[in-house]
């Protein structure tokens, strides 16, 4: 909704570059398996500022959507691609680059997306290059389509892959103790 107000004061629709196409939905699938590489490595290798990363999530992200399904975690994780693209993708990306040129553009929005996932220092830089990452898909194929698919199915895989994780990794559950009384011999 904040992109769509901005856009319409701003003179600037942040779906002007969105189209519906099959091609480019399978696109920005494929475009997110260099992010979901990037996940992977971090929860796999967590040395130095992507333990710290590895860290947070696990004690701020994993308890905040504990109890979501695996379809809640796909709606927001797509609500959520839907909406940071439109703002930073369909929004300030094109006014950048109307003021700024291409690549200005393109690392402004990139920045400010970083900026806006503060979870560590690192975190802001991984989010910026991926913002980038991002940016640079969405010129690439003319279409908002990809990066918003892309968005989506990153954060859907690493949300369901940090849930299942740390289910995998609970201690089970101690057996419940009856309040009968015990049997009499």
């Amino acid at each position: 909704m904040l992109a769509l107000a901005l856009g319409w004061l701003l003179k600037c629709p942040p779906l002007a570059k969105f189209r519906w196409d099959v091609f480019d939905a399978l696109l920005g699938i494929t475009a997110a398996l260099p992010m979901l590489l990037l996940f992977f490595a971090c929860i796999r290798w967590p040395l130095g500022p992507l333990g710290k990363i590895k860290r947070v999530a696990e004690e701020f992200i994993r308890p905040l959507f504990a109890g979501a399904t695996v379809l809640e975690l796909g709606i927001l994780s797509f609500a959520a691609g839907i909406g940071e693209e439109m703002l930073f993708r369909g929004l300030a990306q094109p006014l950048l680059e109307r003021w700024i040129g291409i690549v200005g553009g393109v690392a402004v929005a990139s920045l400010l997306f970083g900026l806006l996932h503060p979870m560590t220092a690192a975190y802001v830089l991984l989010a910026g290059a991926i913002g980038a990452y991002l940016g640079w898909l969405t010129i690439a194929s003319g279409n908002l389509l990809c990066p918003i698919v892309a968005h989506g199915v990153y954060d859907w895989v690493a949300l369901v892959v940090l849930l299942r994780q740390r289910r995998a990794t609970m201690p089970p559950a101690a057996p419940a103790v009856s309040q009968a009384s015990p049997p009499m011999p």
